[in-house]
């Protein structure tokens, strides 16, 4: 596989062609069996530093990218609103070359996508998406590794999402047709996805082959699904929407009834912190379940973006099947 994509940055997963995500999902399965399974020590970012600029709280960004950047010999650097106010105290512009300067990438997680793309502009480093409203690209990536692992391929399997049109459903429509997935979308009448998104996603799909069908019932999207995906109902600054989201979400929690629906084969995501209201304790802590290995894998992809971004190396072991 000929890809390069050292000194990139990552802020959707619409700029990554479907050999790019492949490779990224590869390099983080070779990462994982290298490190985690055969105890090798890889410093790959021995001498370099990361500056984390953190809008958004997190547990699993946060934990991952620190553990993962460490393990890898580098130096995270955490920096909080506390620490530093995008575009308040200093300028976006002014922030973007002063980290330029002394680090070698930025991962922030924002509030608005536009200043990411502020900072792209500004910044000699790559900077990547950590999560913003738009685009939530480093959990697509880890879901991708770990469906990889447990079906042992991508291509052919039908995704069904059941929720709120965000981020991180974007994500996944920036993405899924380019690895062969069929997608079924149920969001409630008013929680669509942004049309913009919606427009290119059914040009992948004729372009990529695949199948997408957007509906506002969720039995009828969990039909024949292989993967039954959702998310929070509601994100960070909505809180005020909250009581009107819960009404405009009833019938919407994923459920054994919902599963009924699904293939024999199904699976469930969530990209986590979940609420029960999304997803029941039955479906949540079942067999079929792989939210914590989900989790676990944002470890090893955000590594793989780094060591992608900033070093020449190239997965060592065989690529798997997609």
């Amino acid at each position: 596989m000929n890809v390069h994509l050292k000194g990139r940055d990552l802020l959707t997963l619409q700029n990554y062609t479907a050999d790019e995500l492949k490779y990224l999902v590869w390099m983080a399965s070779d990462l994982k069996q290298r490190i985690k399974h055969k105890g090798e020590y890889l410093p790959l970012m021995q001498g370099k530093s990361l500056a984390m600029i953190f809008e958004k709280r997190s547990t699993r960004t946060r934990l991952s990218t620190e553990t993962g950047f460490a393990l890898l010999g580098g130096h995270p650097c955490f920096l909080t609103t506390q620490d530093i106010h995008l575009g308040t105290n200093e300028s976006l512009t002014d922030t973007a070359r002063v980290l330029s300067s002394m680090t070698n990438a930025i991962l922030a997680r924002v509030y608005k996508h536009t200043d990411l793309d502020l900072m792209t502009k500004e910044a000699t480093i790559p900077i990547i998406n950590g999560l913003s409203d738009s685009y939530h690209p480093l959990q697509i990536l880890a879901d991708y590794l770990t469906l990889q692992e447990h079906y042992g391929g991508l291509n052919g399997l039908t995704v069904t999402w059941i929720g709120d049109g965000n981020n991180v459903l974007n994500s996944i429509m920036m993405s899924a047709a380019k690895l062969g997935m069929h997608l079924r979308i149920a969001t409630p009448k008013g929680f669509e996805p942004d049309l913009r998104i919606t427009k290119i996603t059914e040009q992948y799909s004729k372009e990529y082959g695949t199948k997408l069908l957007l509906t506002t019932d969720p039995l009828e999207a969990a039909n024949g699904a292989n993967v039954l995906v959702t998310d929070t109902w509601i994100s960070m600054g909505q809180e005020e929407e909250k009581k009107e989201r819960l009404k405009a979400f009833q019938g919407y929690q994923i459920t054994m009834q919902t599963a009924k629906s699904a293939a024999s084969n199904w699976t469930f995501l969530h990209c986590l912190p979940r609420k029960p209201e999304e997803v029941d304790d039955e479906v949540f802590y079942s067999p079929q379940s792989l939210v914590f290995q989900e989790a676990e894998n944002r470890k090893w992809t955000i590594m793989a973006v780094m060591v992608s971004l900033l070093t020449d190396y190239s997965p060592q072991l065989q690529k798997p099947t997609f």
